[in-house]
Order: structure tokens, then C-alpha cells, then sequence
């Protein structure tokens, strides 16, 4: 009978027991106490070992961005960790679909590699040139593990950048306190050289060109040059200098730097923030007439010419400097024109025929129509030139009658021709001082489809064709000079 008694509440004991664990278990999953326990057994374990700290910053004592810095952290933002921290921030990528799990500022995440296990902090403040990645790991593991962990990071991070390469940024240079830094967002620009309206023999010469210089790294080392080429487009507003240097971009998948000249100080900044673009990008100044015309402090002919061919400009390799203009080279010191400073010069002319035939082919879908003969005589008779941009915007607008498109150039053309001397609007309509106050003087717009506005427009075309007879019968002072078409000056190649 004790025996027996002893063994009842030894059963009752051991279910007891058994009832107890299972709910203290239960308890620990459904809570978070087993990751805090898991965390205080790691801390501890982490005191009794001695560990080491290498620190990499965003910029290097010459302020010049760390290219190291920059792998880690794409390495560190494809960590399973990453995505299983408490926190951490989450951005979209260039498709909807695309979600980029990105370290909050002060953030750890752990990574093992070998069997050891490491640490980084994200010391990063918002503005602050001392921003750094700091990896601390046990000093036992640094022999075995740190030169073939490096290797692993620099593998990884160069397949995610492979896969990432057609993601052109743009960069635009601000003021942090007394430390210039760029600032960057998705370069989205449609235009290519598909798209670009340019002789194509002009395009494939370009493309030649920009072919030649991504691979000719050894051919310029060999000269003892530095490995850089830069461009002048010059030519008058709306001609397409913009769109070809975004098509220039996507065809060399280079990132571009835009260069505000006026959060420029002096002479100095101009090195600090060439010292702080990277390989493989583009460095754009737009309006180099205006710019040396300039009386900004941090603009002179010299500051200019040492950040196009200075010693600094050797900071770096495989860049592509563009500089853009709408005046003429002659306004332009040949000091700063010369091979070297500027190697091709693209010119971009007002818009001729070819050049038209171009656009209605893009923006209408016509490789021939029956009133082109009219629109050809109208560019080489009058010598009214318009520029590929208000070509364009009269095209969009009408878009759905292509008929219409050209009727409303042809009026345009022969509108300017006839000395009003004005531009196009950006609602594609071009209308002298007399038509301003004739409202029956209309052209057609994409939604106007009634019988009223196209003898609006007929009337429009008479009132152009007898301004063009009185003009034939004042004497000819002499023909008209044309201008030539777009080419590339320099040497090529």
C-alpha cells in the first residue's frame, strides 16, 4: 500500500512537471521572451570574448567618397537580417513591383561568415561627412575569416550592381555646413538615341565615338593621358541638347552629375566636388556661355579650365564631361575650346527638312505624306526656321489628324517668315501682332474639329500667301544664308 502510494504521487509529480514545461514553452513562443533570452545569452557571451572594430567612412581625409563604403552597403542591404530586424526602411524601386530593404541610421545587423559571427552598425547622421560602417567581430576570427569575408562582400556587392547597372542615377550637388556632398535620385529620362531626332550618321558617329572610349582604357594609359572625354552641344534653345545628353547617358549606363554653379563658393569647391564624383558617370554644366559671363565669385575662366584639364581632374577615371551652350563658339574664349579641355563639338542647328521628316515620323508615324513637297518648299523658299522642340509641340498637339500637324507648321513657318519674328508658344501656335488681334486668325488645335476652324485656317494660309506676294515684289537684297547642318568637329576616336 506505500509502495503504491509512492508511485501514484510520483506519476502525479512527473505529469505535473510535464503540464508546467509544456505551458512555460508555450508561454516563451507565443511572447518575445525567447528572443530575450536568446539576446541576454549572446551579450553575455559576447563580454567573455575580446573583440576588434574597423571603422569604414562614407569620405576619406581628402573628402573624396569611399568606394568601399558604398559595396558594404549594398552587401549589408541584401542581408536576411536586414529584412528580419525590428526595424528597418523600405524604398521602391525603378518598377512598381521592386521593394529595396535599406539600414535605418544607428542600425545593427549580424552576419556569419565561416562560422563567425560579425556586427555592423550603421553610424550614419542626415548632413554629416563622418558617416561610417563600423564591423566589430571577435579577435580570434580576424586571421581566418577577414581577408576572404572582404572578398565575399566585394563578390556580392559587384552581382547586385551587375544586376542594378541599368539604373542610371542623377546627382545634384548641395551645401552640408562647409562640406559639399551630392545628392541623388532615379534618372528616368526617356530619350535615347532611338528617340533623339539627329542625322543618324551624326548618331552613329557619337555612338563610334562614346564605343571607343569605354574601351580604350589601356590605349590611354599607354599616352600617359587621363582617361576622361568631353563634349560641347551648342546650339539655340530647344534643339535637343537636353534629350542627347540623357541619350548619351543610357547608352554608356553612367550616372550623371549636374553641376549647380550657383551653390559654388569659390575656385576650391569646383576640386571638392570633382574629387567626389565616381568612375564610370558624367559630369554635366549647362549654359558654359552664361556661365563664364558670369560674375559669380566661384566662376572665373581659370577656376573653369582647372576643373576641365587641372591635375585634380586626374581623381578619377572613365568619365565623360558635357558642357552645353545655346550661343555660338565665337562668344566663347578658345582657351577653353581647345583639344583636351573639349574634345567634340556637336553643333545643333534649328530645325530643317530632314530633321522634320524625323519628327513626323516619331511623333506622327508618316514617312510620307502628301503634303510634305509643300513643307519642303516652305523650309528652302522662305528659310523660316523653327526649332525641333516647337515642331514637336505642334505635332503633340494635334496629334490625331497628322494632316492638320502639317498644315499648322506650314502656317507657323510662313507666319515667322513674314517678320513677326516670334516664337511658338508652348501651346504650338505661332501668331504675329496682327493675328493677335484678329480672332479669325486661329490655328488648329487637337480638340478643334468643325468646319468654322478650318476656314479659320484657310484664311490663316491666304493672308500668309498674299504677305508672300507683296514680299516677291519688293527687290531681293540677296539669298538667304542658310546654316549648316549638325555635325562633330574634332578629332573622333
Amino acid at each position: 500500500m506505500i509502495w503504491l502510494g509512492v508511485t501514484s504521487m510520483t506519476i502525479s509529480s512527473i505529469f505535473f512537471i510535464f503540464v508546467f514545461s509544456y505551458l512555460i514553452l508555450r508561454f516563451f513562443r507565443k511572447t518575445s521572451a525567447l528572443h530575450f533570452l536568446k539576446h541576454w545569452w549572446l551579450s553575455l557571451e559576447n563580454r567573455l570574448h575580446l573583440h576588434q572594430s574597423f571603422k569604414i567612412p562614407l569620405y576619406d581625409h581628402n573628402f573624396r567618397e569611399n568606394q568601399l563604403y558604398r559595396k558594404i552597403l549594398t552587401y549589408l542591404d541584401s542581408l536576411p537580417s536586414v529584412q528580419d530586424a525590428d526595424f528597418t526602411n523600405l524604398f521602391s524601386g525603378p518598377n512598381p513591383s521592386d521593394i529595396f530593404l535599406h539600414l535605418d541610421a544607428n542600425q545593427i545587423v549580424h552576419d556569419t561568415f565561416l562560422g563567425a559571427k560579425l556586427s555592423w552598425t550603421n553610424n550614419t547622421v542626415a548632413g554629416d561627412s563622418a558617416s561610417a560602417l563600423v564591423l566589430r567581430m571577435k579577435k580570434k576570427d580576424k586571421r581566418r575569416v577577414f581577408q576572404q569575408y572582404f572578398q565575399h562582400i566585394l563578390s556580392v556587392a559587384d552581382e547586385l550592381e551587375q544586376r542594378r547597372k541599368k539604373d542610371i542615377k542623377l546627382f545634384m550637388n548641395s551645401v552640408a555646413g562647409e562640406t559639399y556632398r551630392w545628392r541623388s535620385v532615379p534618372f528616368t529620362h526617356p530619350a535615347t538615341f532611338e528617340t533623339v531626332a539627329m542625322d543618324a550618321e551624326l548618331k552613329n558617329k557619337v555612338k563610334t565615338d562614346l564605343d571607343q572610349f569605354i574601351k580604350s582604357k589601356q590605349y590611354y594609359n599607354r599616352l600617359g593621358r587621363v582617361w576622361k572625354r568631353s563634349y560641347l552641344l551648342y546650339g539655340a534653345s530647344g534643339t535637343g541638347k537636353s534629350s542627347f545628353v540623357a541619350a548619351m547617358a543610357k547608352f554608356l549606363c553612367y550616372d550623371v552629375y549636374d553641376i549647380d554653379v550657383s551653390k559654388i563658393i569659390d575656385g576650391s569647391d569646383w576640386k571638392t566636388l570633382l574629387m567626389q564624383t565616381t568612375p564610370k558617370s558624367m559630369i554635366l554644366i549647362e549654359d558654359l556661355d552664361r556661365l563664364l559671363a558670369g560674375k559669380s565669385t566661384g566662376v572665373n575662366i581659370s577656376s573653369v579650365l582647372n576643373f576641365m584639364d587641372g591635375i585634380m581632374s586626374c581623381c578619377g577615371e572613365e568619365r565623360v564631361m558635357v558642357f552645353t551652350m545655346n550661343g555660338t563658339k565665337d562668344e566663347i574664349d578658345q582657351a577653353v575650346l581647345r583639344p583636351g579641355r573639349i574634345d567634340v563639338h556637336i553643333h545643333f542647328p534649328l530645325c530643317d527638312f530632314s530633321t522634320f521628316k524625323i519628327l513626323a515620323s516619331s511623333y506622327l508615324g508618316l514617312k510620307e505624306h502628301k503634303l510634305f513637297p509643300q513643307v519642303e518648299e516652305v523650309f528652302y523658299q522662305t528659310g523660316a526656321r523653327l526649332s525641333p522642340a516647337e515642331v514637336g509641340e505642334i505635332m503633340i498637339s494635334n496629334r490625331n489628324s497628322p494632316s492638320r500637324a502639317l498644315k499648322t507648321v506650314i502656317t507657323a513657318m510662313q507666319v515667322q517668315s513674314n517678320g513677326s519674328g516670334q516664337r511658338l508658344s508652348h501651346s504650338g501656335s505661332g501668331r504675329s501682332s496682327e493675328e493677335v488681334n484678329d480672332t479669325s486668325a486661329v490655328i488648329c488645335r487637337e480638340s478643334v474639329h468643325t468646319v468654322r476652324e478650318f476656314r479659320k485656317l484657310y484664311g490663316l494660309l491666304r493672308l500668309g500667301s498674299r504677305r508672300k506676294e507683296k514680299d516677291e515684289s519688293v527687290p531681293n537684297s540677296g539669298p538667304i544664308e542658310k546654316e549648316t547642318p549638325s555635325r562633330i568637329e574634332g578629332r573622333v576616336g
